[in-house]
C-alpha cells in the first residue's frame, strides 16, 4: 500500500478523502469530533510538505441535497482544530481557490455511491494527487474512495495506514495469547469475524445479545431476549468448530423490558424464564472475562456485553472495558458501540488503538478486500 512517504505533494493540490461522518444534534452542532481530530495528523503533514488541500467527505445517507446533511458545520469545526482558514465549496462547480477547501457532502452527488467514473473525473480535475485517509469508508467502492484512485497519483493517509497495519498485525503477528471479545446484537453481522478469530485466536469471549442464538442452539431457554433466528445455525457451526477456545456467559442480568426503570434480577445460570430478557452478562461471567483479558498478549474487542447505555445493565460492559484499559496486552478496539462504551466510562485514552472504522475494521478482520485500500496497492 502506497503511503504519504511515496507521494510528492510539494506545491501540488491534493484531494484528501476523509471520514467526517460525525454526529450532530438537532441544532446541527457536532456532539463528537473524534473523527475530525483523527484526520489532523495527515492534514498537517500534507500542509507542512507544501500541499494545498481539497477535502472530500460524506455525512449520513442523504437521498438528495438536504441541508441537515451539509458539511458546513464540519468545515467550521475543522477550521478551529486545524488553526487555519477552511473555505467551503457548496458544489463541485463552486470550489474556492484557497489553501484548504472542504467540499460539500459527496453523497449529494448522484453517482458517488455507484462509483461513477464521470464523477471521479470531476473530482480528479480539482487536484494533482489523491490521498485516502477515510478508513471508515474504505470498504465502499465509491467514486471518492475507489474510482478516483485510478486517475491520480494516490496514497494512504496516516490514519488509514495505521488502521490497516494495526488490524492486519493482530491477525498475522499477535503477541500471544490473542483474545477476541465479541459482543453486540447479531451473530450474522459478525460471523465472519468469529470464524476468523476461531481460526487464529487463543480465546474467543462472547457477550451481548449475540450469546442467545448460541444458547438456543444448545437447547436453553432465552425468554423474551433478543435472539436472531438467522443466527442460530451459524452459532451452532461456531460451537462445533470453536472447541474450548469459545467461551459463553454462565450467568446473566435480566430485565422485564428494555428500559432503565424496568424490573431486573440476577440469574445464576443461562436459562432465561418466560417474560424476561437477558440484558447483560452476569458478574461471574464479567469477572471471568476480565481475568482472561488481563492475562492476554493481544486483545481485540468489538461489541458491548449488554445494554450498557442503560445503567442497570452496564456493569458487564464496564468490567470488560476496565480490564481492557488495565491489561498490559496490546489492545485494539473496533469502533462503534465499544468505542462509545469506552467514552462513557472515561477510558477512551487507555487503549492502544481505537478504530474509526466500524464496518471496515470488521471486514478487514474477516479477510475481505477493502476497495479503498486495494486501489492504493
Amino acid at each position: 500500500m502506497r503511503t504519504l512517504d511515496d507521494l510528492d505533494v510539494a506545491g501540488r493540490r491534493v484531494l484528501v478523502r476523509v471520514d467526517f461522518n460525525v454526529p450532530l444534534d438537532a441544532d446541527r452542532r457536532i456532539t463528537d469530533d473524534t473523527r475530525i481530530r483523527a484526520a489532523l495528523p495527515t492534514l498537517r503533514e500534507l500542509r507542512e510538505k507544501g500541499a494545498r488541500l481539497v477535502l472530500a467527505a460524506h455525512l449520513g445517507r442523504p437521498k438528495a441535497r438536504e441541508e441537515k446533511f451539509s458539511l458546513r458545520p464540519v468545515a467550521e469545526r475543522l477550521q478551529e482544530l486545524l488553526g487555519e482558514e477552511v473555505a467551503f465549496a457548496p458544489s463541485l462547480d463552486e470550489v474556492p481557490d484557497a489553501d484548504v477547501v472542504m467540499l460539500e457532502n459527496v453523497r449529494f452527488e448522484p453517482g458517488e455511491t455507484k462509483n461513477d467514473a464521470g464523477l471521479a473525473e470531476r473530482y480528479a480535475a480539482l487536484a494533482d494527487a489523491y490521498v485516502n485517509d477515510a478508513f471508515g469508508a474504505a470498504h465502499r467502492a465509491h467514486s471518492s474512495t475507489e474510482a478516483i484512485a485510478q486517475l491520480l497519483p494516490s496514497a494512504a493517509g496516516r490514519l488509514l495506514e495505521r488502521e490497516v497495519t494495526t488490524l492486519s498485525g493482530i491477525l498475522e503477528r499477535p503477541q500471544r495469547p490473542l483474545v477476541a471479545v465479541v459482543g453486540g446484537a447479531k451473530v450474522t453481522d459478525k460471523i465472519g469475524v468469529l470464524d476468523a478469530f476461531l481460526q487464529r485466536a487463543d480465546r474467543v469471549l462472547i457477550g451481548g445479545a449475540m450469546c442467545f442464538p448460541f444458547f438456543k442452539a444448545q437447547g436453553h431457554g432465552v425468554g423474551s431476549s433478543l435472539c436472531e433466528e438467522e443466527g442460530i445455525e451459524p452459532a451452532r457451526r461456531a460451537l462445533g468448530s470453536g472447541g474450548e477456545k469459545l467461551r459463553l456467559p454462565n450467568d446473566l442480568v435480566l430485565g422485564r423490558e428494555f428500559s432503565t426503570d424496568t424490573e431486573s434480577q440476577a440469574l445464576d445460570g443461562i436459562d432465561v424464564p418466560d417474560g424476561w430478557m437477558g440484558l447483560d452478562v452476569g458478574p461471574r461471567t464479567a469477572r471471568g472475562y476480565a481475568e482472561v483479558i488481563r492475562d492476554a498478549g493481544t486483545v481485540f474487542w468489538n461489541g458491548p456485553m449488554g445494554a450498557f447505555e442503560l445503567e442497570p445493565f452496564a456493569a458487564g460492559t464496564r468490567t470488560v472495558a476496565e480490564a481492557v484499559a488495565e491489561t498490559d496486552a496490546v489492545t485494539v478496539v473496533g469502533g462503534g458501540d465499544s468505542a462509545a462504551a469506552l467514552a462513557q466510562f472515561g477510558l477512551a485514552d487507555r487503549v492502544d488503538h481505537l478504530s474509526t472504522g466500524g464496518g471496515a475494521s470488521l471486514e478487514l478482520i474477516e479477510g475481505k478486500t477493502l476497495p479503498g485500500v486495494a486501489a492504493l496497492s
